[in-house]
């Protein structure tokens, strides 16, 4: 349970004072026999393609309706999926896998090889994990109905953890006819394999989003960990529920008009932890890492000196303690691995560690920076991110930068992102994010890629980089591969490819007749019930 440490704001306490009933049209009494999980999401689904986007929400509803291969339990163990056997030759070349029997897509269509195939070659064009397995596979075929093989140019160590990543991109199957999308290109067709199917037809962009359970989905026998064991689907129905306003979510909660709360902003929580019918906790071990995403295409981010001297100016307990707020919810870490991880380290920290203003004004004096605009989108819909933006804005004027924020919502920011245009023409300049601690664990991350034409938003360009990333997957040991990261974290400080805001948790809060909560990095919906 959330304890009550620090001030709680005037926001929290007008709010508290008239929690009123939020009826929405999408939460209309339902027949008594259907039971109904409804959720307050940490963002608006804007964009239902999670391979083309690394959008958490996106993300989020592709473990709704699509299935993976492979899925990693509570201790990051890569666990069968919709495998069911698989074997690997002995010079670890040819690997060879089997699916379960019952899988079939939502239109009833049965899951196959070559949907399989299909899917894992569109994830591999865009996610990082997924370029550096198809960077040595020689050859991936369906040789039967159910059957795949996947042939390495050379031994690789990462082939399980690659296709059973959980998070962005997940390399989620889907049907061969969708799955050959151009992968830069969105999907128009929503049709998954997952405990869950999608309804278009009531998809309400900025306000709802309604899912089914399928009733042919087969779940594993194994109990639930994390994003393996048994999907099972225990509820009929469940409900998205969009509030661009965080008190107003709130309000929907303690009200009981909506069961979880995905995301409370963090000033609120200690309102929501004093409802006796509402817990409040963190269900993630290893919290998430702030981002502030600089552009490298355009100017004046261009130059990578110009890139460090803004990261010069950023310090982390300014972000920590305007986004989050409660220090028990957050800590500083200048390790681009999380701090408390293996690959944890100090390679070229010293960069941010103190913000400096002073320095920073120095170093983009002598950059050479000439005042051109630095455009900052602000996604004003997530309070964590729009006060890293309003703290990122400060400290750059105060450096010497020309600073325009733009106000946005985060969907809208999601699809902006993607543009490499002028900024006259719709393009940015930087753009404040976090991932969690499970998707930069390590160097394969598509965060700290280093190929312009296939990486992250924001298209660092440092073959170096690639090169140290790429030879962490064939590492032999945990000491090779802390010698590998921290060259890695070293080439990331030294191109300035990102600010490191610091690590937070971020609790979720659900009344109390929601059971079966999964603890995970991820939120997912199935095994969860309301009584």
């Amino acid at each position: 349970m959330f304890s009550q440490v620090g001030k709680i704001t005037r926001r929290a306490l007008l709010a508290a004072g008239f929690a009123m009933p939020l009826v929405a049209t999408a939460m209309a009494t339902t027949a008594s026999a259907e039971s109904v999980l409804r959720v307050v999401p940490h963002a608006d689904l804007k964009n239902l393609d999670p391979i083309w986007t690394t959008a958490y929400i996106s993300r989020n509803h592709g473990y709704m309706i699509y299935d993976t291969l492979f899925a990693m339990d509570e201790n990051f163990t890569p666990q069968p999926q919709m495998v069911d056997t698989w074997s690997t030759s002995e010079d670890g070349l040819v690997w060879t896998f089997v699916l379960r029997d019952g899988l079939k897509f939502h239109d009833g269509a049965p899951v196959t090889g070559e949907d399989v195939v299909a899917s894992l070659k569109r994830w591999g064009a865009r996610d990082g994990m997924g370029q550096q397995l198809f960077g040595v596979i020689e050859s991936l075929e369906a040789t039967d109905a159910k059957t795949v093989v996947m042939t390495l140019q050379k031994p690789y160590g990462l082939v399980l953890e690659s296709i059973g990543k959980i998070s962005s991109n997940v390399p989620f199957i889907m049907p061969k006819r969708i799955a050959e999308t151009d992968p830069f290109e969105q999907i128009t067709e929503y049709i998954g394999s997952g405990p869950f199917v999608f309804q278009a037809d009531q998809w309400v962009p900025g306000s709802t989003v309604v899912y089914t359970k399928f009733e042919d989905y087969v779940p594993r026998s194994e109990p639930v960990s994390a994003a393996a064991g048994g999907k099972v689907a225990k509820v009929d129905k469940v409900i998205w529920q969009y509030f661009p306003d965080a008190t107003t979510a709130m309000n929907a909660l303690m009200a009981g008009e909506v069961d979880f709360y995905e995301s409370p902003a963090p000033d609120l929580a200690p309102i929501l932890s004093s409802n006796p019918d509402i817990t409040v906790e963190v269900n993630d071990p290893l919290g998430s890492i702030g981002f502030a995403r600089f552009n490298h295409v355009l100017p004046p981010f261009d130059n990578a000196d110009i890139r460090r001297a803004a990261i010069m100016a950023m310090k982390q307990e300014d972000y920590l303690a305007a986004g989050i707020g409660d220090p028990q919810f957050w800590k500083t870490c200048y390790s681009v691995f999380p701090c408390g991880t293996p690959l944890q380290n100090d390679v070229g920290s010293d960069l941010m560690a103190t913000g400096d203003a002073e320095a920073a004004k120095a170093a983009l004096q002598a950059a050479g920076y000439d005042g051109t605009p630095v455009v900052i989108m602000q996604p004003t819909d997530i309070a964590v991110l729009s006060a890293f933006s309003l703290v990122t804005a400060e400290k750059l004027r105060d450096a010497g930068f020309n600073v325009k924020l733009e106000a946005m919502d985060w969907s809208t920011l999601t699809s902006r992102r993607a543009l490499r245009d002028p900024v006259g023409e719709g393009g940015w300049n930087m753009f404040h994010t976090w991932w969690i601690g499970a998707d930069v664990i390590d160097p394969m991350a598509i965060a700290f890629s280093g190929n312009p034409d296939k990486g992250w938003f924001g298209w660092a360009n440092d073959p170096a980089l690639e090169e140290a990333r790429a030879a962490f997957a064939t590492a032999s040991s945990l000491e090779e591969k802390k010698t590998i990261a921290a060259k890695v974290q070293e080439r990331l400080w030294a191109i300035g490819a990102s600010g490191q805001l610091g690590q937070f948790f971020t609790p979720v809060a659900y009344r109390n007749n929601v059971k079966g909560l999964i603890k995970s990095p991820v939120q997912f919906f199935w095994n969860m019930s309301v009584e």
